[in-house]
């Protein structure tokens, strides 16, 4: 998944020469009520009361990732998401899902460098037996772990990782590109998926014991969202997780910084008709001074179709099939990345690649030596606002958000702060993170090649 764990903000453009929100009447701030609680075994509880429809979600926030492995262990973050759907000591093995969708349920998961995510979508009317699952599979999922059982998920998610990553177009570049500029013993060097190899070599012993590490209530955060009564509902959670064996909670991750000093510069081949080049720059973590300035800078450069890389590269001269820019935020460290992809000509690869980067520090040198104009500012800020109010607008989204902040700044309700770190940026803030974390001359520069057909 991508690295941005917090709200997935789709920009589309910001700010003239003074911030927006002093152009404009100051909006009503942001708010989201909740109850935060801890249980006696750790486990912490965010609620949050919306009774405009009948459903609710409960989100579940394990702070282990990709991140909290070692090297010659990768993988083990995702297996496990796989396993915690297997059954628990119980649920047998089928009924997680069939239970669920017998209520009018839904659920999923997902694995990222730095937590894994569990929700349930249900009718307020069966919170109880989303509690329940819940509860059942962080008590006793080791009452059913088998060899057998780790065999069967180990084999899901090596072909996953064969469809996603191996025989996926420009797939591979999605693991190498950390490879090269992480160092090996940084948490972000190997992928989330994991190394065939580590899968391979994963007993149901390994995966056993990562669970009594990282899978206890001290290490999980639950929010939920919707319709139902605080009071009840913390009575009824005590109850099913009332049963549940403390833990340790895992300790934080601390690393160096990373730094590119240079202009690094790899490629590989792929069975692909189109060359594509990345360009990438390690920039500030999530939150940090420089992360909403690039997502804007982001949007500047390529969200929509009227935006610079866009209107130029696709659209005016027609030489790139599609073009992205992004910053991929993460907790230790986040990526700014532009990808594009050449299209069909008679140039070589390499030449057809060349081109297109000089047109791109043609717009980055641009962004450096002025800032973004008022159209293109408000464009973003309108674009950032809609994206920013639809995700709240569903149960599913603020009990996420609730968990997402609070793992990030301490703050659940951290919705109005969020935004107004946005609506705060002014031009010459673009301006000032471009120049400051977007050098021509210290970056990756990473090219996928068209194999030659046999």
């Amino acid at each position: 998944m991508s690295r941005r764990f917090l709200l997935t903000l789709t920009l589309a453009g910001a700010l003239v020469t003074a911030p927006l929100a002093a152009q404009q009447s100051q909006p009503k701030p942001l708010s989201v009520p909740y109850t935060m609680f801890t249980l006696a075994n750790g486990l912490t509880v965010i609620l949050h009361e919306d009774h405009s429809v009948p459903v609710a979600s409960v989100n579940v926030w394990y702070k282990v990732g990709s991140a909290n492995e070692k090297p010659g262990r990768t993988g083990f973050a995702h297996l496990f998401e796989h396993l915690m759907f297997e059954g628990s000591g119980h649920v047998k093995e089928g009924d997680f899902d069939n239970f669920l969708e017998a209520a009018g349920g839904s659920n999923n998961a997902s694995t990222s460098n730095d937590v894994t995510d569990y929700y349930i979508n249900i009718p307020s009317n069966a919170l109880d037996l989303a509690l329940f699952l819940e509860s059942d599979r962080l008590g006793y999922l080791l009452d059913v772990v088998t060899p057998a059982m780790v065999d069967g998920q180990r084999d899901v998610v090596k072909n996953e990782r064969r469809q996603s990553y191996e025989n996926a177009p420009y797939g591979m570049a999605e693991i190498r590109i950390p490879e090269l500029i992480y160092p090996k013993n940084h948490p972000y060097h190997w992928p989330t998926i994991g190394y065939m190899e580590d899968l391979t070599a994963a007993s149901a012993d390994d995966v056993k014991d990562f669970f009594k590490r990282f899978y206890t209530p001290a290490n999980a955060v639950l929010a939920i969202a919707g319709d139902f009564k605080t009071g009840e509902l913390r009575k009824r959670i005590e109850h099913w997780f009332a049963d549940v064996k403390k833990g340790p909670a895992a300790a934080p991750i601390e690393v160096p910084p990373v730094e590119i000093t240079s202009v690094m510069k790899d490629s590989m081949t792929d069975q692909v008709q189109l060359p594509r080049l990345y360009l990438t720059w390690v920039t500030p973590r999530t939150f940090a001074p420089g992360d909403a300035e690039l997502d804007v800078a982001a949007s500047v450069l390529s969200g929509g179709k009227t935006s610079r890389l866009y209107k130029r590269l696709v659209y005016d001269m027609q030489v790139a099939q599609n073009v992205s820019a992004s910053q991929q935020s993460s907790a230790l460290g986040s990526e700014f990345r532009i990808v594009v992809t050449a299209r069909p000509s008679q140039d070589p690869p390499e030449v057809a690649l060349n081109k297109l980067k000089a047109i791109i520090d043609e717009e980055l040198e641009k962004l450096r030596q002025a800032p973004p104009d008022a159209r293109e500012m408000q464009r973003v800020m309108n674009g950032l606002e809609a994206g920013f109010y639809s995700q709240m607008e569903r149960v599913n989204g603020q009990a996420r958000q609730l968990n997402a902040y609070f793992a990030q700044t301490g703050n659940p309700d951290y919705f109005n702060e969020d935004l107004s770190r946005y609506r705060a940026l002014s031009p010459n803030d673009i301006q000032a993170a471009v120049r400051a974390w977007l050098p021509a001359d210290r970056r990756l520069e990473f090219s996928v090649l068209p194999a030659q057909r046999k």
